[in-house]
């Protein structure tokens, strides 16, 4: 994956499963993850755009990328 928040895990898959195993798990590690206290000087979005993307500060927003196709659920 491109963005740098998005990890990777490969489950245990035992011989005898009867199910088809799931090779990678794939999940996101939220940014306010990296930051334990708000720093002073911190850098904002201009109004129009953090009520666009949800967030004030650019440190901590994480963009949404879709996994299913648009059609079809």
């Amino acid at each position: 994956m491109s963005n740098g928040q998005w990890r990777e895990w490969y489950p245990y898959v035992s011989p005898n499963d009867p199910c088809p195993p799931i090779r990678v798990k794939r999940y996101i590690v939220a940014p306010n993850q990296y930051i334990p206290y708000q720093p002073m000087n911190l850098p904002q979005f201009p109004l129009d755009e953090a009520l666009y993307r949800g967030t004030l500060w650019p440190a901590l927003y994480s963009p949404y990328q879709p996994q299913r196709a648009e059609k079809g659920g």
